[in-house]
């Protein structure tokens, strides 16, 4: 005989949490999406030195996959731990593995110029992005595991 899983309340701080995702990941879609669609421009609107507008022109196409699956696989998870789906798990492990995966290449396999690379608190927003892509993960982990989300 299958068991039926039962939803638990939903705590207070997962509609505060869930609202936070869609912010921080929606702003990292409207970037991502802008980036792609008005290019140079967006990036000089945005206040870019033209060495690093180039640089972002310059890159393999190949390259946008993993940020794109980092921004949208968080949008989606947002979603769904709003929904108190449990796919929000699966959807911030792709964000996860997107985030860093667009981290890492971009850090090592395509860094930009020295002359324009980030500094100082811009300099760490890659691991923050990584640190906050894995909190989201382990939160809707641990809300499925409570049975929050099914």
């Amino acid at each position: 005989m299958v068991g039926i899983i039962r939803r638990q309340p939903a705590p207070w701080h997962l509609w505060l949490i869930g609202i936070l995702a869609l912010l921080w990941n929606g702003y990292g879609a409207f970037d991502f999406s802008m980036t792609l669609t008005r290019g140079a421009d967006y990036l000089r609107d945005a206040g870019m030195h033209e060495t690093m507008v180039q640089y972002f022109q310059t890159l393999p196409g190949w390259l946008y996959a993993p940020w794109g699956i980092g921004v949208w696989g968080g949008v989606l998870g947002a979603i769904c731990l709003l929904l108190r789906e449990r796919w929000a798990v699966w959807a911030f492990a792709l964000s996860l593995l997107g985030a860093a995966g667009s981290n890492i290449v971009s850090a090592w396999v395509y860094p930009p110029p020295a002359s324009v690379a980030p500094q100082g608190a811009m300099a760490i927003l890659p691991y923050a992005i990584i640190a906050i892509a894995s909190a989201l993960w382990v939160y809707a982990w641990r809300m499925a595991r409570k049975s929050v989300l099914v």
